[in-house]
């Protein structure tokens, strides 16, 4: 994939308001899902799921691309035909997450460093060949006494950076994850001023290893209070303070911002992308969720091949929900309860 091709396909995923399904949990996390809704989580029950998830009626009017596990991409629905295939032939694209996972960082207690950098390049080379088209890497920075320190913000910053080269090496543009945690006490001015940190820090990383921003897409969290603060930031200012930050440190040229939803509830992560969509920036701000696209879905499956019309339409509206939030266009009124 040459450079223009690089812009087209970083462009293409957040066009038309559509944003992202992360449908990368990895096998421990899709058990923890599955076991909430008492299913056995076995490679074929990962793979009806999936399936159910990629096949459901729509879904490409508000989804353009979808985030693979490994498994998953490797995987084919009950025709035969690979999943990679039937999101392209949707004009969903294809991604891949390409970590390996958060550790303990040696020498900065209650700090995370994301491993996986090591055979990248050959693992980039083999998802290419089965139909990636974009890739996922995710950095966690936890808020805490003391913590982040600019050890763990740099190390990040600069292990994202060195993945998104490799990646457009590959012709596979990369999605850049630098997650600062909400699970803390703190208040939403703490959360402005960490974000700030290490968007600062991982865009002069992207830039010293020569990243062509045009061809990336940005994942980061919205500026949020923490889960145990006791006041919890409205909508509105959580649109403003996540908007100041970003204006402040995310280059124009980034062909678009798709957030994470972080551990927030399905209708809250809608409504607080729509707040934001209300006050705008430069770039199409999108969404990248996992769970706020899945709890109702999952819910409404139970693992019971009767139930995946139900479990398909309850997907199907959360995604054209978060579409229209991506337009600055959703209320509540139009949350309709889906029959389970």
């Amino acid at each position: 994939m040459g450079v223009h091709e690089l812009h087209e396909t970083a462009k293409a995923i957040v066009a038309d308001h559509k944003g992202i399904l992360a449908a990368d949990e990895s096998t421990g996390t899709i058990k923890k899902r599955f076991d909430s809704i008492g299913v056995e989580s076995t490679e074929e029950s990962r793979r009806a799921y999936r399936q159910l998830l990629f096949t459901a009626p729509g879904m490409e009017e508000s989804i353009g691309g979808v985030i693979l596990y490994d498994e998953t991409l490797r995987q084919s629905t009950d025709d035969g035909t690979s999943f990679a295939e039937v999101l392209a032939s949707k004009g969903a694209i294809p991604g891949i997450k390409v970590d390996t996972g958060a550790q303990d960082q040696a020498g900065f207690p209650g700090e995370k460093i994301t491993e996986g950098l090591d055979g990248l390049r050959g693992r980039l080379a083999e998802y290419r060949e089965l139909g990636a088209r974009f890739a996922k890497w995710r950095a966690v920075i936890t808020i805490g006494d003391a913590i982040p320190t600019v050890g763990c913000i740099r190390a990040n910053a600069h292990a994202l950076a060195r993945y998104a080269a490799l990646c457009q090496e590959a012709g596979i543009v990369p999605i850049v994850e630098p997650e600062v945690l909400m699970d803390a006490d703190n208040t939403i001015e703490r959360c402005y001023e960490v974000t700030s940190r290490t968007l600062k820090w991982t865009f002069h990383e992207l830039l010293v290893q020569r990243v062509d921003l045009r061809g990336a897409l940005l994942k980061p969290n919205m500026v949020l209070s923490g889960k145990g603060c006791p006041e919890q930031a409205s909508a509105s200012q959580i649109a403003e303070l996540t908007l100041e930050c970003f204006m402040t440190h995310v280059p124009a040229a980034v062909p678009g911002i798709v957030f994470l939803s972080g551990g927030q509830s399905e209708v809250e992560a809608t409504e607080n992308l729509n707040a934001i969509n209300q006050v705008g920036g430069p770039w199409p701000l999108s969404f990248s969720y996992g769970r706020a696209l899945q709890a109702s879905a999952l819910e409404a499956w139970g693992g019971e091949a009767e139930n995946v019309e139900a479990a398909q339409s309850a997907f199907a509206h959360r995604a054209r929900m978060n579409a229209l939030a991506a337009a600055g266009e959703w209320s509540a009124e139009l949350e309709q309860p889906v029959a389970v």
